[in-house]
Order: structure tokens, then sequence, then C-alpha cells
């Protein structure tokens, strides 16, 4: 009898391990972003001013334009090659995130979409281009 119990409890936390590992990479993979409560909390210490805008917009023209598009929409000329879509950033949902979400996924990456850290290595620079995409909220 206590043997079946232990079996039943070693089954159910394999299986919740398994459940979770499937989550995460469901949320990798899909779409979603696991970005840490640090940096949904981490405030922009660049001031949206019309320099860091401009700064923002020649930064997004260089690294992201090709992909996310001239307004971004996610129609650039390599969006149509790639096997993911890529984000619209006028959309409701993608300005609703903090700066910080933005900044993290602008620096970090995530699958077809590389890591800014090297080609953009001052973070002021990817904080412009947090403030330039706040530019492109549907009106």
């Amino acid at each position: 009898m206590k043997s079946n119990q232990v079996r039943l409890i070693v089954i159910s936390a394999g299986m919740l391990v398994a459940l979770s590992f499937a989550t995460a990479l469901h949320a990798q993979t899909a779409g979603g972003w696991n970005i840490p409560a640090k940096a949904k909390t981490t405030k922009n210490p660049v001031a949206s001013s019309k320099e860091s805008i401009a700064e923002g917009k020649d930064l997004f023209g260089k690294h992201c334009k090709s992909c996310h598009g001239a307004k971004g929409l996610g129609d650039g000329p390599k969006a149509a090659t790639l096997d993911v879509s890529c984000s619209d950033f006028s959309t409701k949902k993608f300005q609703a995130q903090a700066d910080g979400e933005i900044f993290f996924q602008v620096s970090e990456g995530k699958g077809k979409m590389p890591s800014f850290k090297k080609n953009i290595p001052e973070d002021n620079g990817r904080w412009a281009i947090v403030n330039y995409l706040r530019t492109l909220a549907a009106k």
C-alpha cells in the first residue's frame, strides 16, 4: 500500500515537472517572453525628448526596420521570409508593456530576433529606441 502511494507521488511529481517544462517551452517559442520581474519595473533613465526620439528612430532604421517595417507594423521586407511574425509596435497590447519590458526584449532578443547588446552597446541607445517605439502607438 505504502509503495503504491510513493509510486503515485513520484509519477505526479514527474508529470508536474514535465508540464512546467512544456509550459515554459511554449512561452518561449510561441511568442511569449519570459521577462524577469526586475525588468518589468525598470524605469527608462532616458527622458523622452526630441533628441532621444530622433536617436531611437535612427537606430530603429539601422537595426529594426528590415523586419518590423518603417512604421513598426511588422511588415518589413525581411518579415515575409521569417517563419515567425514580427511585432506590430502600434498595437495596444505592445504599447501596454512597461518601458523596462521593451528594453529587455530589445537587449536580450529571443529566437529569430537577435540581442542588440552588441550592435547597440550603449544602454542609452536601446532606451532611445524604447522612446521612439512609444511614438508608433496607433492613434
